[in-house]
């Protein structure tokens, strides 16, 4: 995984953390995965929402954990 690959969105309040995503995901190529840490609470419903209306793919999202970790397939 390289840096363009992972986003640290610790210590971010919403919506920072998908305006971040956002941004990233624009510099990846259709297909790319993307790495999200967040702890904020927020990023819970705010990711997997932003993925649903952007028509990108949350592969994985580990809610229960600090930081929590999303994995987003860039459509």
């Amino acid at each position: 995984m390289t840096d363009k690959n992972f986003l640290d969105a610790t210590g971010l309040l919403c919506p920072l953390p998908v305006l971040k995503a956002r941004k990233r995901l624009q510099s990846l190529a259709s297909g790319d995965l993307l790495t999200v840490h967040a702890d904020d609470p927020a990023a819970i419903i705010d990711i997997p929402h932003f993925c649903t209306e952007a028509g990108h793919s949350l592969e994985t999202a580990l809610m229960d954990q600090t930081p929590q970790a999303y994995v987003i397939r860039k459509k």
